[in-house]
């Protein structure tokens, strides 16, 4: 008779010890594939270094306005004309005096471009290489296309 008493409570246990074993393995199995349904840091890192890749620029300043509506759109088509294939980051407002305007894009092959656009819709110069311009001469002074 006592040993009936301990049958339920024992198959309960055995079967929470092997619940938990299969959730921690999935647990870890999905941390080290870095799968978006981790909840680990795995996928986390990988979507920062995602982001860092996309934009070297690191993120927006806060004394440069993101573009809207129309404007936006006409920056855009200017930057994508001039870095066929690329991919735009961001297109804001430029502070340090290259143009008005200013569009962060990633070029076909991975590298950080940046276009620069005057007032009036110009072209003024594209940068290559991320901030400095590390593969390229810097922004050409005056309008061109």
């Amino acid at each position: 008779m006592n040993r009936t008493r301990w049958r339920f409570p024992r198959t309960l246990a055995v079967a929470a010890v092997a619940l938990g074993i299969a959730g921690g393995s999935y647990g870890v199995a999905s941390a080290a594939s870095g799968s978006p349904n981790s909840s680990g840091t795995a996928a986390a890192t990988a979507s920062t270094a995602a982001t860092a890749a996309r934009s070297p620029w690191g993120a927006q300043r806060s004394d440069e306005t993101p573009l809207t509506g129309d404007l936006a759109s006409k920056v855009r088509a200017l930057a994508l004309a001039k870095v066929p294939g690329g991919t735009i980051v961001r297109v804001e407002t430029d502070v340090d005096g290259h143009a008005a305007y200013e569009a962060h894009l990633v070029d076909a092959n991975g590298t950080p471009v940046t276009v620069y656009v005057d007032k009036s819709l110009n072209v003024v110069g594209v940068q290559s290489g991320g901030p400095g311009g590390h593969s390229a001469a810097p922004p050409a002074s005056g309008s061109g296309a």
